[in-house]
């Protein structure tokens, strides 16, 4: 049975390994799947709720597709597009925004995260970006939106605009389903925090080779000495060599960890060497397309050609209901 996927990516450069192992790796087995309509939406018009430079953000788009492209995701067989080609997007955002309820955004838990202490000087988009998200996703009956546990609460949110339009008008929209990777680990950063771009402790596999050996050789470590032996499971190092390499690789890299003799430069050593070998088809190809931009260009033309049918043919349903 065909299903309708839809997922959107925020373009905000320097995608990670933290953004592989977590999202990207998913979106390129569910293009994979023929029972699946994956629509891959990168968002722009949620990137301006903070203050953008226009020639980066377009940077940051053709990085983000050139990404998807690179890893796997087919754009003859998916839709991907740049959400601010398609004006529908902002038009049924604010037709949906005349059912939400001002308590359910109230509600929302990253909006007070990232407003902070004075929220009163936060933007309105700020505010209601949960609603463009709900007609992001309802603009193409999306029945299921792979997510991380950060945003289910919209993803709830936008089930239950979804289920008040239909209450007020009838049955129009599809309410959609969360598909969460529950088996999806922690991807540590070079701090051993969770990655993350605003703590500047990423792992770029896009880099050149000496800029990403670079990255892993800032890994934090403690301060045993060479001949002590370590324990790979507290380490940093080796929690990342876990989530790419194979069984018998990390268990040969147990044993190293365990025998002494054996330093974190080593293992930084290791796990560079094994992020080159693991991704070289997809830095090679992902080199490429930024150095060919024209192809990238035309795949998001390409894709926005058919996410505006498919968003007009859902616009239109809403447009006929409330009497346009």
């Amino acid at each position: 049975m065909n299903k309708k996927i839809f997922s959107g990516v925020q373009p905000t450069g320097n995608l990670h390994l933290g953004n592989y192992l977590g999202a990207i790796k998913n979106f390129v087995e569910l293009n994979k799947n023929s029972d699946n309509s994956c629509i891959f939406c990168v968002v722009d018009l949620h990137a301006i709720t903070v203050k953008q430079d226009p020639k980066k953000l377009k940077k940051n788009i053709r990085e983000t597709v050139a990404t998807f492209v690179a890893s796997g995701i087919d754009p003859k067989k998916s839709i991907i597009f740049n959400q601010s080609r398609v004006s529908a997007h902002a038009e049924l955002a604010w037709i949906l925004s005349c059912v939400a309820r001002m308590g359910w955004l109230n509600r929302m838990t990253q909006f007070k995260e990232k407003a902070g202490k004075d929220k009163e000087k936060a933007s309105i988009g700020l505010y209601s970006y949960p609603v463009l998200m709900a007609a992001d996703i309802l603009l193409y009956d999306a029945e299921i939106v792979p997510v991380g546990k950060d945003q289910l609460q919209h993803l709830e949110m936008s089930r239950d605009v979804a289920n008040r339009f239909n209450t007020v008008v009838g049955e129009t929209l599809i309410p959609p389903k969360a598909k969460i990777q529950e088996e999806t680990k922690l991807v540590p950063g070079t701090d051993g925090e969770k990655m993350s771009k605003s703590r500047n402790n990423i792992i770029n596999i896009f880099l050149s080779d000496k800029k990403l050996r670079k990255q892993v050789m800032s890994i934090k470590t403690d301060s045993k000495s060479l001949e002590d032996s370590k324990n790979p499971d507290t380490d940093t190092i080796f929690a990342l060599y876990k989530l790419i390499a194979s069984k018998s690789e990390i268990a040969e890299m147990r044993i190293k960890y365990e025998g002494g003799n054996y330093g974190y430069g080593h293992a930084k050593q290791e796990l560079y060497e094994l992020i080159i070998d693991k991704y070289a088809i997809i830095r090679e190809r992902y080199s490429y397309f930024m150095e060919n931009k024209n192809e990238i260009d035309k795949a998001l033309e390409i894709g926005a050609l058919k996410a505006r049918k498919v968003a007009g043919n859902v616009l239109k349903r809403v447009r006929t209901k409330i009497g346009y």
